[in-house]
């Protein structure tokens, strides 16, 4: 099916009401993907206590969902170019609505670690294709705008997650921080239903299963080796033998992508300076900012005492920042190029990591978290919009399916390595020593984001030496 008519640009006096009806679906279609995976991190050390298995079974419950999410993401990209983003994005929905259920129930670990999995499976086909339905829907100022308003509020989602993780755990139980995916889900189904509007697939497109194979198997071997080498030690047969896995099936994977005749993962995209560059300043911010999640969820609660409510309220500054300020953050981006806001961003959270090093014994969160938390959301609100559009902006529209599938794998892989380090970097338990090095490794990935941001992204993302990929 083609392209809809593009929409109106920066003179328009407003969106038309089928653009702000696909919004508000790209929005809530995307908020119960980012939502679960914040909100369960402030729940965590509930689930320990009830399900027993610890430190371990704390990181598997993250990355499960991660590991399906982070694989197939790129799957549900071109699903979503051969079928259709609404019909991928409502069968996501429904497996993501079902499997939420499922958690809720789960009487032991292993039963909700298979369910996080199932989880994954779903919500990998929820964000490429809402994203993709703005990017086919919105042009120009409006398509900018638009992602910035998408950004703020799935991001803020994102950020939000512990608030509502932790007011649920403490008042009612964990279970029902996934439980509640149920509502949004819902409301989205329903403005899917209502919508007038085209579906946009590509002419062509294919699924390459034998690469998401391969994909699933290299992070899920590589993933086991990392979590559980600080129990077992690399002399261990289960976790040189699962590393080599790891390793040869990502080799593999690579190789198929570089001759499949439609692949996965097209190498093509990376021809785009932005593209590529912007990718690899998201694989470092987005391993700090989940490590960054991880160990002050989990440290406020087990080390300095707090409630799962009280510990997820230490972030609400950041998702206010977020709500406030990305809309508006996204359309300076616009106008002044994404650059300085991808380098100068990054930098202003490794600061904010930084000065979370003065949580000490003696916690007091209005003098040793709270400066650092504020610093950490102007920093992530200054680069997750102008990060979007650089790198989405860099892939003609019609591939924006797969091109947001491959960012967000890529994000999601990052925070992937970065939770099953946890235990190495940490020294295995999280204890005050442990945070505080944790915080200065997140840090130190911020830096690390924002000089490539400097080096990579250019403004002029259309030049003819930077054209988008074919």
């Amino acid at each position: 099916m083609a392209d809809s008519p593009p929409a109106r640009d920066a003179g328009a006096p407003s969106a038309t009401r089928t653009q702000i009806t696909v919004l508000w679906i790209a929005i809530l279609g995307s908020f119960v993907a980012f939502l679960d995976g914040s909100i369960v991190t402030v729940a965590l050390p509930a689930i320990a206590r009830d399900l027993g298995g610890g430190v371990a079974l704390q990181q598997w419950v993250v990355d499960a969902y991660l590991i399906t999410l982070g694989a197939l993401i790129l799957v549900a990209g071109s699903l979503s170019d051969q079928f259709g983003r609404l019909r991928v994005l409502t069968v996501g929905l429904i497996g993501f609505g079902a499997m939420s259920v499922l958690i809720a129930l789960a009487p032991t670990g292993p039963v909700l670690i298979g369910a996080r999995l199932l989880q994954g499976v779903a919500g990998a086909l929820l964000v490429p294709s809402s994203l993709a339905l703005i990017m086919s829907t919105f042009r120009g100022a409006a398509q900018a705008k638009a992602i910035g308003t998408w950004t703020g509020a799935t991001t803020g989602a994102f950020v939000a997650g512990p608030v509502l993780g932790g007011l649920l755990t403490d008042y009612a139980s964990w279970r029902w921080a996934f439980a509640i995916n149920v509502l949004p889900i819902a409301a989205t189904l329903l403005l899917v239903a209502r919508l007038d509007h085209p579906d946009t697939r590509r002419e062509n497109a294919s699924v390459d299963y034998a690469g998401a194979i391969l994909c699933t198997v290299g992070l899920g071997a590589a993933v086991f080796a990392l979590v559980e080498e600080p129990h077992l030690g690399w002399s261990d047969p289960a976790i040189w033998g699962s590393a080599a896995i790891g390793v040869i099936a990502t080799a593999a994977f690579l190789r198929r992508q570089a001759t499949a005749r439609d692949p996965m993962l097209p190498l093509s995209l990376f021809r785009a300076r932005n593209f590529a560059w912007g990718n690899l300043t998201t694989w470092f911010a987005y391993g700090a900012l989940a490590l960054n999640g991880f160990i002050v969820s989990v440290y406020l609660q087990q080390g300095a005492g707090l409630s799962a409510t009280a510990a997820g309220l230490t972030e609400l500054p950041i998702t206010v920042l977020m709500i406030l300020f990305s809309s508006r953050v996204g359309t300076l981006g616009a106008r002044f190029g994404p650059r300085i806001f991808m380098t100068v961003g990054p930098l202003v959270m490794a600061v904010g990591s930084f000065m979370l090093v003065a949580i000490s014994e003696d916690f007091d969160y209005w003098t040793q978290a709270l400066p650092g938390i504020v610093v950490f959301g102007i920093g992530l609100t200054l680069m997750v919009a102008p990060l979007t559009s650089a790198i989405l902006g860099a892939i003609e529209s019609e591939r924006s399916g797969i091109a947001s599938a491959v960012n967000n794998a890529v994000a999601r892989i990052a925070g992937l390595v970065a939770i099953a380090l946890i235990g190495t970097i940490v020294g295995g338990e999280l204890d005050l020593d442990g945070f505080h090095r944790a915080t200065i490794v997140a840090g130190g990935f911020m830096l690390l984001a924002g000089a490539i941001s400097w080096i990579g992204i250019r403004n002029d993302a259309f030049a003819a030496d930077d054209a988008p990929a074919t």
